[in-house]
């Protein structure tokens, strides 16, 4: 039994077998877990989903602190006695995973997708998506995240795709999908539209200009998008310009000769912002497009679909931004319209993706209205959304990202859910003559189905439930909905949280999940964030290769505060692969001691069980006791990085470096009965020291567990959390 532990711990040769058995023992399932008497068949429930990482190549370490963190809620869950979901899935990521196969194909063809035709490029695409989905699932499994694999979904699965298409049809039927004319963010270069979370903005210096405009200055950075400014806004507040009354009309010399220009005056000017006035631009800024909306002004394209500008633009006509700037600005400086020149930083919108810049457009598009009311609710999606976390029916920690939350759910815009790609979900409409059938494809011929298909968040937007088996009346979706925790990243809180709770409180009137625990970015050890291009990135796979899952893990938890960005290089995982080693050690020199020793107990020692120890082992016991409810109410109340870290100090400094110590002279002395008694006190310290320490590192504690003379479970991933055998 001990041989093994004649050399050091090495986890490239027992995490994979161990894997491989507890997959085997079907007790990542809460079903197999009653079946097998494990958990009881009236146990309460707890569940978690896995937030879906993209089926785009390979999980990165942000990955794998989330499969950290939430391995050790569903572990600890799973010992507490608790029926434990954890359910896997991925994300098609319509856009991030077209742009990586249509970027392949142009390097290897040199064609673009409407060279291949729709249903040719979609065959590539699932091709590159199933390989992706394959190295995924092996990346969570080499981090020992206990999932249970039976209930595997996919965001474009049929099961998932029934779900959209029911959302879809009810959203619609009580008018809060529409199709409309609305600005959106458009990617020339992707040639669709992307949401905001899609959106990177680069710092950009640049030049601001100060241009005449009749009687006032106005400023932009963008002289290229002004030929067909009509419209010239102030605060109805402003002093400097109280003799201009609202709608006033000024006649004026602009950039391709005379205009008549209107006076429009709104609280949304920043006062303090330049001169107090501009000039607006509806078709191609957000804000102005609101101002416009208020005032029912009229809109005008001035650059189209492929960023060049258009007939309005006179002589500009059919140039590129970049190369039609600085000639606008030659003839605004010749026509004496163009007042000051300065130095200017400001943020470019740009695509994730493909990296084109943002120019914002008015499309007709179908979007998602959250300022309606709900038919037969008395509320708007915007209401629900904020009542879900503002009532505390959703806990948020750390409790300050709800600032963050409201903030961005009080100014939200109508959610513009289609996408002119052709990978996703197709929107559920199909059109003949002027015939309309939402929801489910009409018999018949002569029908054609909407070309756009849906934003990615609105099939992940029903993850916490369509994994369930929702629209079906399911009892894993009775027993296991609203999920007990979402575990994500903080950049995702307006995005994909606030979705959720969205759609979930619409479609099924309550909440989705009861917290949300938000993790930070991991960086480098300069604060950088890791990518492949600064060369800093470090790949799960290659780190648990070369330290194990168990030191990674660790290293991702403790002293990693929720909501906080955090650190990571490989001296601090392989700290942790020191740390493994020193439990290994621990281990083999206590089995070795209580090799023969009578110890038929099989839980912790309480009561008659603890009468022959002496008042030291005694004292011993009560830390270790004390430490046990330390780490339950840590986990319980989310400081699992504090837990953590208790852990890691109680292993090495007080098991391995005082106890084990304290103990050589006794284990070795005259006094059998002391000898007895102390080997006995270490197994049961050492039981318990697995234990606890099996939520953070899976492997190495199961390994030893299994050498364990005496023990109340085949599997510790199934044996009794301490605090519930001694309090």
């Amino acid at each position: 039994m001990l041989e093994k532990f004649l050399k050091p711990y090495d986890p490239a040769a027992t995490e994979g077998r161990i894997y491989e058995v507890w997959e085997k023992s079907g007790l990542f399932n809460p079903d197999e877990c009653v079946k097998q008497g494990v958990t009881k068949a009236d146990a309460p429930s707890y569940s978690i989903v896995l937030p879906p990482p993209n089926v785009t190549g390979r999980l990165h370490m942000g990955h794998a602190l989330m499969l950290a963190i939430e391995d050790v809620f569903i572990r600890y869950k799973r010992m507490r006695g608790f029926r434990t979901l954890w359910v896997p899935g991925t994300d098609h990521a319509a856009i991030a995973t077209q742009s990586v196969v249509e970027k392949q194909i142009k390097k290897d063809e040199n064609k673009n997708r409407h060279d291949l035709g729709r249903e040719e490029l979609l065959k590539r695409i699932e091709k590159f998506a199933a390989e992706s989905h394959d190295t995924i699932i092996n990346q969570l499994k080499t981090m020992g995240a206990s999932l249970d694999w039976s209930r595997e979904a996919f965001t474009l699965d049929e099961t998932r795709s029934r779900a959209v298409r029911t959302v879809f049809r009810r959203m619609y039927d009580a008018g809060l999908i529409y199709r409309g004319h609305r600005i959106v963010n458009w990617d020339p270069r992707g040639q669709t539209t992307i949401s905001d979370d899609e959106v990177v903005y680069e710092e950009e210096k640049t030049t601001f200009y100060y241009l005449q405009y009749g009687p006032f200055t106005i400023g932009t950075a963008r002289p290229e998008t002004k030929f067909g400014d009509k419209y010239v806004v102030v605060h109805p507040d402003d002093a400097r310009y109280a003799a201009y009354k609202d709608g006033q009309q000024i006649e004026l010399e602009w950039i391709n000769g005379p205009i008549t220009a209107t006076v429009i005056k709104d609280t949304s000017i920043d006062v303090a912002f330049g001169t107090g006035a501009m000039t607006i631009t509806p078709w191609h800024s957000a804000a102005d497009f609101d101002i416009a909306e208020r005032h029912e002004l009229d809109k005008e394209q001035i650059i189209d679909e492929y960023g060049k500008l258009l007939p309005i633009a006179g002589e500009f006509a059919g140039m590129k931004i970049g190369e039609a700037r600085g000639k606008i600005v030659e003839k605004l400086r010749a026509k004496g319209l163009l007042v000051k020149e300065e130095p200017y930083t400001h943020n470019v919108a740009t695509a994730e993706r493909t990296g084109g810049i943002i120019e914002p457009q008015i499309k007709l598009q179908w979007f998602i209205d959250v300022n309606r009311e709900i038919p037969g609710r008395g509320k708007t999606l915007k209401d629900l959304v904020i009542g879900a976390v503002r009532s505390g029916a959703i806990k948020i920690i750390p409790e300050y990202f709800e600032k963050t939350y409201f903030h961005w759910v009080e100014n939200l815009r109508d959610w513009c859910i289609s996408r002119q790609i052709w990978y996703g979900h197709r929107v559920p409409v199909w059109y003949k003559d002027e015939e309309i059938v939402v929801g489910e494809a009409p018999a018949g011929d002569g029908w054609a189905q909407d070309e756009d298909t849906l934003d990615t968040w609105f099939s992940s937007g029903i993850w916490t439930f369509s994994t369930l088996g929702w629209p079906e009346d399911t009892s894993d979706f009775k027993t296991f909905h609203p999920n007990d925790l979402l575990e994500t990243g903080y950049d995702i809180l307006p995005f994909w949280v606030m979705r959720m709770i969205l759609m979930t409180e619409f479609v099924l009137n309550t909440i989705p999940f009861k917290v949300v625990y938000l993790h930070g970015l991991v960086r480098d050890t300069q604060g950088r964030k890791m990518s492949k291009s600064l060369g800093n990135n470090l790949d799960p796979l290659d780190i648990t290769a070369k330290f194990g899952a168990d030191a990674a893990r660790m290293a991702l938890v403790v002293g990693n505060t929720p909501g906080t960005d955090m650190r990571m290089s490989e001296d601090k995982i392989k700290g942790y692969k020191h740390f493994a080693n020193k439990l290994w050690n621990v281990a083999r020199f206590i089995l070795e001691n209580a090799r023969e020793k009578k110890n038929d107990s099989k839980t912790w020692p309480s009561g008659p069980e603890r009468d022959h120890f002496s008042p030291r082992e005694h004292e011993l016991l009560n830390e270790c006791d004390t430490l046990a409810k330390e780490v339950t109410t840590d986990i319980e109340e989310f400081r699992v990085y504090l837990a953590a870290e208790k852990l890691y100090h109680y292993a090495w400094h007080e098991l391995a470096d005082k106890i084990l110590e304290e103990s050589k002279p006794i284990l070795v002395g005259v006094d059998a009965d002391a000898r007895a008694s102390r080997a006995r006190l270490l197994l049961a310290l050492l039981d318990r020291t697995l234990r606890l320490l099996h939520p953070f590192m899976p492997f190495i504690t199961e390994e030893i567990w299994q050498s364990l003379p005496t023990k109340d479970s085949q599997f510790l991933m199934v044996a009794t959390w301490p605090a519930t055998i001694h309090t």
